[in-house]
C-alpha cells in the first residue's frame, strides 16, 4: 500500500496514526514558552483547541489571572485561627469547591496590604504546582473574599453575570478544560502552570439562557453539599455533647512537672508532649469505656510506588492531597494495574482510611468497594469490635479527641509523620450503642446530600461537555431533560 505514495503521501499516513502532532516553525514562535514536547502537542488537545476556536469563544483578561504572594511577602508565622480565609493548595481537593476541614486564615490587614491576590465570591482558585493541577474551585458564599497562598493561580471575573461565572467553573472542569489546561503544565517531578497559561484557555461562548442553566445546578449542588455538612456537624456535635466536651476549653500552661519514671517509661522528652491538656482530656474521657485503637481495628497497609509510576491513565491512586473527612477527591494519578493491583489493596466498603503523613489525622469510612490504590500514607482500618459502628469510629477519629492525640504524637515536626505504632495506642472512647447508631444515622444522611450534590455537577458537566460537541439544544434535551 505504501509503495503507491509519495514520500509526503508516505509521511502524513504514518502522522495520522500518531497521537502527536509535529508543529511548525511559526507555531513554535507564536508559544509563548517555546514548547516543543509531545504533552503539549497531544493531538486529542489540539482537536479540542481547535473545535472550542472554531465557534465563538472568548479568553480570560491575562490581568484578571493572579498568582499568590511569594513565600517572603507572607510566612507562616502570620497564619491565624480567624480573619480571612487563606487558600492554600491543600485545601484545592478535586475541583468545585474548596475544602474547608484544614482553613487557615490571616490577618484583614495582610489581605489588604496583598491586595492584588485578593478574591472575592465566585472568583475560581486553582494550583499552580503538583498533581493537582486542573482542578478548579469556586469561591462560595461561606467563604467570601479570601486570599491564595504562592502555589495557587486566582482568576478574578469581575463584574460578568453570576451565571457565566458558574459556566466557566463547570467548563473548566470538564474534560475539555482539563485536558487544555494539563497540556500547559511544565516540569515532570513537579510540574507546574504559568499564570498567562489560564489566560490562553479559549472559552466557549453559550446563550444566557444556558449559562443559567447551568448556574442553577452549580447553586442547587452546593446547596446540598452545605446541608450536608450540616448533618456531618450535627453528628460531631452528639458525640462531644455525649462525651461532656462540647464546650470543654483546656487550661494552657507553660509548664508541667513530670517525674523521670514516667519519662522514661513514654520514652518522649520534649516538653510539648507533656503538655496538662492531654491528660486533662484523658481525665474526661476515663468515665466512659476507652479503648486504644489497636484493640478495636485491624491495620492494613497500602504500597508508595514512587512518582516514576504514576500515570494519566490507569487505576485510581489515591494519596493525603485526595482524602477529607467526607471523601475522597478525584484524583489525577493513575497506575498500571496489571502492575500494582491486588484484591488487598483495593478499597473496602466500611474500612476506614486514616491518614498517617503530612495532614495527619484525616478518617474517611468508605462507603462502597472500589478498584483503586491508596499511597502508604493512608491506613486502611479494618472494625474488628463488634459493638463499635465503622461510621461512629471515623466520627471518633476526625474529632479533638484523637487530634489532641496526633498533636501531642507528632510533636513540632516540620514534616507530620505519626507512627503506626503510635496511632494504635490512640484512647478511642466508646459510647452506648442507640448513641452509635443516632451518630451513624447523620452522617449517612450527610452522605446521602453529598450524592446528590456530586450528581448534579456530574449533570452541569455532561450538559456542557454536550453543548461543545452537539450544540446547545441537544445538551439541554439530552442532559438537562428541558
Amino acid at each position: 500500500f505504501l509503495r503507491g505514495l509519495s514520500i509526503d503521501g508516505v509521511y502524513k499516513y504514518l502522522l495520522e496514526r500518531l497521537d502527536l502532532l509535529v508543529p511548525t516553525l511559526k507555531e513554535l514562535k507564536e508559544n509563548r514558552t517555546f514548547r516543543i514536547d509531545s504533552t503539549f502537542y497531544d493531538k486529542q488537545a489540539n482537536e479540542y483547541d481547535l473545535l472550542i476556536r472554531s465557534k465563538a469563544h472568548y479568553f480570560i483578561p491575562e490581568e484578571q489571572v493572579v498568582s499568590g504572594p511569594f513565600g517572603s511577602s507572607l510566612t507562616s508565622d502570620a497564619y491565624r485561627t480567624s480573619g480571612v480565609p487563606f487558600i492554600r493548595i491543600e485545601d484545592i481537593k478535586g475541583g468545585y469547591t474548596i475544602n474547608q476541614d484544614e482553613m487557615i486564615y490571616i490577618s484583614e490587614e495582610d489581605n489588604s496590604r496583598l491586595k492584588s491576590s485578593q478574591m472575592l465570591e465566585d472568583d475560581i482558585i486553582l494550583s499552580k504546582v503538583g498533581n493537582s493541577i486542573g482542578f478548579y474551585a469556586r469561591v462560595d458564599e461561606k467563604i467570601g473574599h479570601c486570599n491564595i497562598s504562592e502555589n495557587n493561580i486566582g482568576i478574578k471575573l469581575g463584574d460578568m453575570p453570576r451565571e457565566r461565572k458558574h459556566f466557566i467553573l463547570v467548563y473548566l472542569n470538564s474534560k475539555y478544560g482539563k485536558l487544555l489546561t494539563n497540556r500547559r503544565r511544565s516540569g515532570n517531578a513537579q510540574p507546574k502552570l504559568n499564570v498567562f497559561d489560564v489566560a490562553e484557555i479559549p472559552i466557549p461562548a453559550m446563550s444566557a439562557d444556558f449559562e443559567t442553566m447551568i448556574s442553577k445546578l452549580v447553586l442547587e449542588a452546593y446547596f446540598l453539599e452545605k446541608q450536608s455538612e450540616d448533618k456531618q456537624k450535627a453528628a460531631m456535635d452528639l458525640l462531644l455533647n455525649t462525651l461532656g466536651i462540647d464546650s470543654w476549653k483546656p487550661v494552657e500552661k507553660n509548664t508541667s512537672v513530670r517525674s523521670l519514671k514516667d519519662i522514661t517509661k513514654r520514652g518522649r522528652i520534649d516538653a510539648e508532649y507533656y503538655a496538662d491538656k492531654y491528660d486533662e482530656l484523658l481525665e474526661k474521657l476515663s468515665t466512659f469505656d476507652c479503648r486504644e485503637l489497636g484493640a478495636i481495628v485491624t491495620t492494613h497497609k497500602s504500597i508508595e510506588p514512587g512518582s516514576d509510576a504514576y500515570q494519566e491513565a490507569g487505576i485510581p491512586f489515591y494519596r493525603v492531597a485526595n482524602i477529607t473527612e467526607s471523601g475522597l477527591c478525584e484524583t489525577n494519578t493513575f497506575l498500571e494495574e496489571a502492575r500494582y493491583y491486588t484484591d488487598e489493596l483495593g478499597l473496602k466498603k466500611d474500612r476506614i482510611l486514616f491518614s498517617k503523613d503530612g495532614s495527619i489525622g484525616i478518617a474517611y469510612k468508605i462507603r462502597k468497594d472500589e478498584k483503586a490504590i491508596t499511597s502508604g500514607a493512608l491506613l486502611h482500618l479494618e472494625v474488628e469490635a463488634k459493638d463499635i459502628l465503622p461510621d461512629y469510629l471515623a466520627v471518633v477519629l476526625n474529632s479533638l479527641i484523637v487530634k489532641m492525640q496526633a498533636e501531642r504524637d507528632a510533636g513540632g515536626s516540620v514534616i507530620q509523620h505519626w507512627k503506626p505504632d503510635e496511632i494504635e495506642k490512640v484512647t478511642i472512647p466508646v459510647v452506648d450503642g442507640a448513641v452509635q447508631e443516632e451518630i451513624a444515622s447523620l452522617m449517612r444522611e450527610g452522605f446521602t446530600l453529598k450524592d446528590r450534590s456530586e450528581e448534579l455537577l456530574k449533570k452541569a458537566k455532561a450538559a456542557v461537555e454536550c453543548s461543545i460537541g452537539e450544540g446547545e439544544a441537544e445538551a439541554v434535551r439530552r442532559c438537562l431533560g428541558e
